[in-house]
This record gives C-alpha cells, sequence and structure tokens, in this order.
C-alpha cells in the first residue's frame, strides 16, 4: 500500500494529540496514546503535557504523580525515566525484563560485581522498599545492611547504576521529592494495582501502541525507540505479524497495523502550530527524521551528546526551535524559524506563548530571531 507522509503525519498528530489540544480529564489518555512522557527533567514532562492537554496545571500533574498516584516516574524504554499511567506500569515490566544487559560480563565488570552478588542487591532493594518513601541514602543503608558495603557503594554511585536494573524488575520507581532529595517506593505496594503480564502478551501490546503512535515503522525504528538491537525487535515484529502490514511512504517502507490503515488512507492535512519542549517525545520517537525536518537543519534540533531541542511544529514538521526564560517575572519566548513565517502561523505562535506563561504562573512575551 502507498502512502503520503502528508496523511502519516496528519495520523501521528492525531495520535499524540498534537492536533488539537483534549480535556484535562484525559491527561492519563494522553500519557498512554504516547507510550509515556519523557521525564529526565520534571519540567520537560510539564511541558509536554501542557502542549497536549487544555487547561491542565503543574500543580495537577504533580497531584496525579504523588497524590492519586494515577501516573508513575520510572525509567522505563531506552533506561530513560519517563511518566507512565500507572495502571500501565506493570505492562511496561514485563518487556523491561526480559532485558539481559544487567548480566553480561561487560556490565558485571564495569560495577565490579559477580552475577551472584548483582540479583543478591536487586533483592535487597525489593525487600527494603514498600509505600513508605526513601530517599536514596536511606535505601543504600538498607541495602548495605543486606548485601554488605559493596552494595551501598553502588547505590551511591554518581551513575546509580542499581537504579535501573531495580526499575526494570519492577522493584523500584519514584516517590514523591523530599526536598532537594530523590525518593523510592516499591510499584506493587505503591500503586493500587500490580499484575505483570507474560512477557509475550506485553510485547505484542507495547508494539501496538508504538505503532498506534510513531508507526509506520521499521524494525530498526522501533529497536531506537525502545532501545534494544534490531534483531530481538525483529522477532517482536514477527510474533504480532498478522496484525502487521507493509506500507510504502514515499519510497521509504515500513510497517503499520492493519487496523489503523483507513485512518492513514484518509484523514485531514496536517495541521496546528505547538511550541514543544525540549525531548518531547513527538520529536525524540519519530523516525525518519527526515519525515519530521529538513535535513539542512537537523543539526540544529539534533544536537551533540543526544541533546533534542525545543522545536516549533507546523502541521507535523519541525519549522524551527525556541526557547523562553523568566525574567522580571514575564516569560519572555524567543522563536528562531526556519524560514519565513506567515502572518497566521505568527500569530498561531503567539497564542502558544500567551498559553505558557498562563501554565508558568507570569504573562509571556514572544519575539522572532531571523
Amino acid at each position: 500500500m502507498t502512502l503520503t507522509w502528508d496523511r502519516v503525519r496528519a495520523r501521528r498528530l492525531s495520535r499524540h494529540h498534537l492536533d488539537r489540544r483534549v480535556p484535562k480529564k484525559r491527561l492519563l489518555d494522553v500519557v498512554a496514546d504516547t507510550c509515556g512522557i519523557h521525564s529526565q527533567a520534571q519540567s520537560s514532562a510539564e511541558l509536554q503535557l501542557w502542549a497536549r492537554v487544555t487547561g491542565v496545571t503543574r500543580e495537577e500533574i504533580r497531584a496525579a504523580l504523588w497524590d492519586d498516584r494515577s501516573l508513575v516516574r520510572t525509567w522505563s524504554l531506552r533506561g530513560t525515566l519517563h511518566l507512565l499511567r500507572a495502571e500501565d506500569l506493570a505492562l511496561f515490566v514485563a518487556a523491561l525484563r526480559t532485558h539481559d544487559r544487567w548480566w553480561k560480563g561487560a556490565w558485571l565488570r564495569m560495577i565490579g560485581m559477580s552475577e551472584k552478588e548483582l540479583r543478591a542487591t536487586l533483592d535487597a532493594i525489593r525487600d527494603s522498599l514498600g509505600a513508605r518513601p526513601l530517599t536514596r541514602e536511606q535505601l543504600a543503608d538498607k541495602v548495605a545492611s543486606a548485601v554488605g558495603p559493596k552494595g551501598r557503594d553502588r547505590m551511591m554511585s554518581g551513575w546509580g547504576e542499581m537504579l535501573k536494573p531495580a526499575a526494570f524488575h519492577g522493584y523500584l520507581c519514584s516517590g514523591p521529592p523530599r526536598g532537594q532529595s530523590v525518593t523510592f517506593v516499591r510499584p506493587d505496594r505503591w500503586l493500587r494495582r500490580w499484575s505483570v503480564p507474560e512477557a509475550e502478551d506485553a510485547w505484542r501490546e507495547i508494539l501496538g501502541r508504538y505503532l498506534r503512535a510513531y508507526g509506520p515503522a521499521t524494525r530498526e525504528e522501533f529497536a531506537r525507540w525502545w532501545g534494544t538491537q534490531p534483531a530481538p525487535a525483529g522477532r517482536v515484529m514477527k510474533a504480532s505479524g498478522e496484525s502487521l502490514t507493509e506500507v510504502e511512504i514515499d519510497g521509504h517502507r515500513a510497517w503499520a497495523l492493519a487496523s489503523e490503515l483507513p485512518a492513514l488512507r484518509k484523514g485531514p492535512a496536517p495541521e496546528g502550530v505547538r511550541l514543544l519542549p525540549v525531548f518531547d517525545v513527538y520529536t525524540t520517537g519519530l523516525r525518519p527524521r527526515s519525515s519530521l525536518v529538513d535535513p539542512r537543519f537537523e543539526g540544529r534540533v539534533y544536537r551533540k551528546a543526544g541533546w533534542i531541542s525545543p522545536v516549533v511544529l507546523i502541521g507535523g514538521r519541525v519549522a524551527g526551535v525556541w526557547k523562553h526564560e523568566n525574567s522580571g517575572g514575564r516569560v519572555e519566548v524567543s522563536v528562531e524559524p526556519f524560514s519565513k513565517l506567515s502572518a497566521a502561523h505568527r500569530k498561531a505562535i503567539a497564542s502558544e506563548a500567551d498559553r505558557l506563561g498562563k501554565f508558568l504562573d507570569s504573562p509571556a512575551t514572544v519575539s522572532f530571531v531571523n
């Protein structure tokens, strides 16, 4: 089947809720539909939700995390921190547990542990945590009392080598911050529901969600998004083969869910203007990059050391970069477009800046840098 990038972009925008914002009551749907919100920086996660949800506040997002516990923050795909819908955490853990990096010689040598010592340390993390949040130092002390000082050293290392494998196994997730200190809790005690499915079922569901939000995609693109090698990604796709169909998008071959074909064949032209923050999942997760940004400007979006710029999105494509600063009680938004903007697009960007100011509780101004 032959598609165009315009049709694909329109569908991706819709699945990411970037064609039109949704009501606050659908906050959790947004997190689920995007397969999680990148949350290495909490401020970026909040702005990603601001770009998709009408009238949501930072306080409401934090309440969903720490009071309602309907959201959860943990290490997930690509080994990076994400916000997930709480009811989806066990699903992701079922797939994350199949990650075998932790048991290979290179990792064990790096952390200075045998496989037996690592398993004992992870078990100690699980046994030390419950629904009551513990700071990293408190958790490290408990682990040391169970396995000795080496476990504490690894817990307190600047790299935090024990945190990701513990999160991947479902033993640990973020708890509410305590002043400047992070805290951790045990998911099956912290959350209301906890039932880990079979890995095969989890992979099938995650692939389906990925293709609905980021597809059509190749096995290499799926592997890059999740943080694995193409071969295991290909096995996951092969296991779901009956639900997939191959498509061609202006010469680019990829796989789509058969159930998505009607929406991909027809639909409105991609539209809408958004200011997306640094590391937004739309910019981070979609491939190929040429479908998002003119190759001439790719280096201004996808920068060195894995840094991904905040972008101006127009009709599903990156039309420029932007930044904002709080200065003198105002939010100053500066936009650097890649080409001349129409009056309508400038007006829409100014409206987005005004929304941003309200979200950040300060009036906003916008300037355009040629």
